[in-house]
This record gives structure tokens, C-alpha cells and sequence, in this order.
């Protein structure tokens, strides 16, 4: 049986993702589909804009098999940390292939890139320390010294997917598994892009979110970018944003300690100052991000670093979490998945978690954490999201 591992968010699923499982398992010849997805509060520190449970059931009836959880401790984490969870989850569920949408190259140009970068990581480290520019970000201060002294790796490094590929393909090389890579190219609209084009079958989540946020107008349209079962969850779903949270994180901020806040997980030298200056004007979560930001910090960081402020999570915590995965989460799963699971289930080396009880209560005691924190947007509409749930089961 060939098993093609796929890390995604879904936020929402949209025909771009029905694509993209669609060709990886035509291009790998996989069996089965085992999809690591992030579950209530996503890799660019953003909430998800629908919970965990209709996500994994979308992914579920447009192809894929199996649905896990990558654990809250490295889903809401820069390229490298949030690779290494991922990664780590698929090969412990014994993945032959991994597939990934990217903006350009073959599975081979990622590994070898990897392979590449890994051989120069200590020459690389001490050329981005003398080469930097305070202007740019890291992955465009990267980009560019990748492009001008390692020219093997010929990967663009600016592009989002691509990152994240990278990543995925530097953890494969360090554990020096023998999981391949399939590449599926990205179609149509860019990762970035705001708007949707008319009629357009596919486009980017950024815009699709940026539509649903807007205003109401896109429930009567008959040509949108997303599958029927989508629309549906979208449109008898509260739609969460950071906004939602920005109440509790202002009040977190305004309580806390410089010493305190100086200890939060991702917190910079010294940054805590602006951040506890910042909040008191700030009236909602753009607002104070557009004041906070940097030219060196990069929004997605300074979201990434308010979740964990919004946890009250040290670095201390946080290099615990990351050190390992302990268990596996299942979220759901169709007929031939469970056939997998049933398969595989006394090789797993880790705990298969599959409802929460009074044994595994501490286990997972983190993403439970994150789940109730994650209903605070709406406590009336977003049920429980690990108490009493089971995973979805697809006929």
C-alpha cells in the first residue's frame, strides 16, 4: 500500500486544495491520503476562520483518507519548527511520498536545495550575519544571499510555498529519510494575491478570506472558489478573525509584567517595552500590528508572537513542546484510511489519540488549552472542539 503525506490548513478548502490532492494522487499513485493539518490557529499566527472539525470533514470529502492534527506547539510556528512537527507526524504514520503545492521546482530541486544548504548551514549562518539588511525581512534577506553566494540551490525563496517546501525537504534530509517528494505546481492565482478574479475556479485563500470578510454579498454568488460543502460551513459558521481575541490579548498585555511579557515565547530583546506602550491605544488587532510592526519583525511574526502572549506561553514551555511529537491526533478518516490505520496501529510508537479522556487529558492538555481559548470568539456557535468529539467518519 503507497502512502502520500500531505501538510495543509484549509482555511478555508478551496478548489486550489481539491486540485492539489486530486494531482497528488495521480501524480504519486498513493492508496492512501494522510493529510497533517493545522488545527484551530494556523502556521502565520492567525486563527482558523472555521474550526478544525468542518476543515478535516472538507478535506474528507474531496480525497483524502486520513486527517491529523499537527499539535498546537508546532502549528503556529515559523517555516522550520512548523516543518519539523509536520514531517515528524507523516513519517510516524509511515508515509512513502510527500506531496506540496509550490511556485516552481521538482521534488529532486528541494532535496538537493536541502542537501545543498544543509552541507553550507554554518558558512550560510555567518554570511546572513554580515550581509543582512536591517530593511528586509528574513526570508527576503535569505532569498537574496541564497541567490548570490549558493547558486546550486536555484529554488525561489521569496515565495511562501516554496519556504515551506524548503523546510520540509531540510527535516527530510536531517533524518535522512528515504520519503520522497512530488511537487504539485500552483495553478491560477498567486499565494498572495487579494482579489478574485471574475469567474476565476480557483484563487488564493488570502483573497477568498479578504471576500468572506467583507461582506455578505459573496452567499448569492453562483460562481465561487470553493466547493458547495465550503459555502455551507461558511455560511452557518461564525467567521473568526483575530478581532475575536483582540479584547483578552489587549487585557493580557495590560496585566502582565515587562519581566513577564520579556519571557513570552518569540518575545525580541527588550520588545516587550513597545508592545506594553502600543496596546494602550490600539483598538483593534490591525491597528496595534500596523504600529508594532518593524522593518526587521514581519507581521506574520508579531501575530505569531500576540497568539503566544494570548497563551501566556514562555520559551522555556515552548522548547519543551517542541522537542518531540507525543502523540498523534486523528481528526477523521474514510474506509480506506481505516483500513491504513487498522494496519499500522500496533507499529505506531506513540500513542493514536482518537477521543479525549481522563488518560490522555495531560497529554494533549496544550492543544485542549488552545481549543478553549480558540471558543472564546464565540462561545454560543463554536462547540467544544476536544471534549466529547470523535473523529469524522466518512462512509
Amino acid at each position: 500500500m503507497k502512502v502520500c503525506g500531505i501538510v495543509a490548513e484549509y482555511n478555508p478548502f478551496h478548489n486550489g486544495h481539491l486540485y492539489q490532492l486530486a494531482e497528488a494522487k495521480k501524480k504519486t499513485g498513493a492508496d492512501v491520503l494522510v493529510v497533517a493539518m493545522s488545527g484551530n490557529f494556523l502556521q502565520r499566527g492567525e486563527p482558523a476562520i472555521i474550526d478544525k472539525w468542518q476543515r478535516a470533514q472538507a478535506a474528507l470529502n474531496h480525497g483524502a483518507d486520513i486527517v491529523l492534527e499537527i499539535p498546537a506547539a508546532f502549528s503556529v510556528q515559523p517555516a522550520d519548527l512548523f516543518a519539523k512537527g509536520a514531517i515528524e507526524l507523516l513519517e510516524l504514520m509511515g508515509i512513502d511520498v510527500l506531496s506540496f503545492g509550490s511556485e516552481s521546482g521538482e521534488g529532486s530541486d528541494f532535496l538537493i536545495s536541502a542537501q545543498v544548504y544543509l552541507e553550507k548551514e554554518q558558512e550560510i549562518d555567518a554570511l546572513f550575519q554580515k550581509e543582512q539588511q536591517q530593511k528586509l525581512t528574513y526570508a527576503k534577506n535569505m532569498s537574496r544571499l541564497l541567490s548570490k553566494h549558493v547558486p546550486e540551490i536555484k529554488l525561489d525563496l521569496a515565495q511562501p510555498n516554496n519556504i515551506l517546501g524548503f523546510a520540509y525537504a531540510k527535516e527530510l534530509q536531517k533524518k535522512n529519510c528515504s520519503i520522497a517528494i512530488e511537487t504539485v505546481r500552483r495553478r491560477s492565482s498567486h499565494y498572495h494575491d487579494q482579489e478574485i478574479r471574475v469567474n476565476e475556479e480557483i484563487a488564493s485563500a488570502t483573497a477568498i478570506r479578504k471576500m468572506l470578510f467583507s461582506s455578505d454579498d459573496w452567499k448569492d454568488n453562483q460562481h465561487l472558489p470553493f466547493p458547495e460543502d465550503t459555502k455551507v460551513s461558511l455560511e452557518h459558521s461564525k467567521l473568526i478573525k483575530w478581532d475575536d481575541f483582540f479584547p483578552y490579548l489587549k487585557y493580557r498585555i495590560m496585566t502582565t509584567s515587562l519581566e513577564e511579557l520579556s519571557h513570552i515565547y518569540l518575545m525580541e530583546q527588550g520588545f516587550e517595552y513597545r508592545v506594553k506602550a502600543l496596546i494602550k491605544d490600539a483598538g483593534n488587532m490591525h491597528e496595534f500590528l500596523t504600529a508594532l510592526k518593524t522593518k526587521q519583525l514581519s507581521w506574520t511574526r508579531l501575530q505569531r508572537l500576540c497568539f503566544y502572549i494570548l497563551l501566556d506561553q514562555s520559551k522555556e514551555e515552548m522548547d519543551k513542546r517542541t522537542d518531540q511529537i507525543d502523540y498523534i491526533r486523528l481528526l477523521g478518516f474514510n474506509t480506506s484510511g481505516q483500513t491504513y490505520l487498522r494496519e499500522i496501529k500496533r507499529e505506531l510508537e506513540i500513542p493514536l489519540v482518537t477521543n479525549i479522556s481522563q488518560k490522555n487529558n495531560d497529554l494533549v492538555g496544550y492543544d485542549i488549552t488552545v481549543g478553549e481559548v480558540y471558543r472564546l470568539a464565540d462561545q454560543d456557535s463554536i462547540k467544544s472542539q476536544d471534549y466529547k468529539r470523535k473523529p469524522v467518519k466518512m462512509d
